[in-house]
């Protein structure tokens, strides 16, 4: 029998929805044996967020500095086949919780010499995140056996306002009846089972070592040309602003507090007049780097890490 330790963190709910559809023809399989180990926090994060709250966990997001996470239910030292990580984007990075995961000596324990699946929820922007994800899984021992990424597919802007709403009021429904309803579609995530076929295909050999080609093929990532240089002019951006908050002390601390909303009034020019700029920039771009472009969708699509 196969033993799976699926680790993930979900402050909507929606992840844990994801990962229950990725994962249920595992979970019906009497050859595998899962074990869920969900991230908690001492102290919990906001759900819904105030606009301020939200902006306050941008610096240690961004910079990858972990929180205090309650002891871990799992025992680091069982013989497991396969981790499922699964995670969501806060700031091009992952969420907190999984940060302070995968920066734990128990991780260290758990990847080393293992196969691991990561499982991605966002809204568009994830590559940097993986990434970040993908480095540190390689530089403990173990390797990316397969990754997942299931996307919000509303048109930016719409797809800011509808995120902004669920994220502020906690209503996961149509705002005004007229936007459609936000983040990763009941559709999309039904679907999902079908990557579970996939691994557990796999999980019937010796070595795990899923295709991801064969993922891709049922639409496991999808690279959008214009965020791979989106995401790399924001990361410029993100690291200037995140040490001037830093500067002022760690989270909640009242005197970095005008600065966080001097964040978040970036944020609304960003998204309102930089953004719709920087998405005619890269679209002049794409045109004159389309070999450099080609290059880096196939490697986004895969699990390899550059040196």
């Amino acid at each position: 029998m196969k033993k799976i330790l699926v680790v993930y963190f979900s402050q909507t709910g929606q992840l844990t929805e994801i990962v229950k559809s990725v994962l249920s023809p595992l979970e019906k399989s009497q050859d595998v044996s899962l074990i869920f180990e969900e991230l908690k926090p001492k102290k919990k994060f906001p759900f819904p967020w105030t606009s301020q709250q939200f902006c306050d966990v941008f610096p240690e997001s961004f910079q990858e500095i972990p929180c205090e996470l309650e002891p871990f239910n799992f025992n680091a030292d069982d013989n497991f086949d396969l981790i499922v990580l699964a995670y969501t984007v806060w700031y091009m990075s992952p969420s907190i919780p999984v940060t302070a995961f995968l920066k734990s000596s128990e991780a260290q324990k758990l990847i080393r010499n293992r196969p691991v699946v990561t499982i991605i929820g966002c809204r568009n922007m994830w590559l940097l995140a993986q990434e970040k994800v993908k480095t540190r899984i390689y530089n403990m021992g173990g390797r990316i056996a397969g990754n997942i990424v299931l996307m919000d597919k509303a048109k930016n802007l719409v797809g800011i306002a509808t995120i902004a709403y669920w994220m502020f009021t906690g209503k996961k429904d149509r705002c005004l009846k007229i936007f459609p309803r936000p983040g990763v579609s009941e559709k999309d995530i039904k679907e999902a089972e079908r990557f579970g076929h996939i691994i557990l295909k796999e999980l019937s050999k010796d070595k795990i070592d899923i295709d991801q080609t064969v993922l891709n093929k049922h639409g496991a990532i999808q690279v959008l040309p214009s965020y791979i240089i989106f995401e790399k002019r924001i990361l410029k951006v993100f690291k200037i602003w995140s040490n001037f908050i830093l500067q002022k002390g760690d989270p909640g601390d009242p005197k970095r507090q005008f600065r966080v909303r001097l964040f978040f009034y970036y944020l609304l020019i960003a998204i309102f007049i930089f953004a719709p700029i920087a998405t005619i920039v890269s679209g002049i771009a794409l045109i004159f780097s389309g070999n450099k472009i080609k290059e880096a969708i196939e490697y986004f699509s895969q699990n390899s890490l550059k040196h």
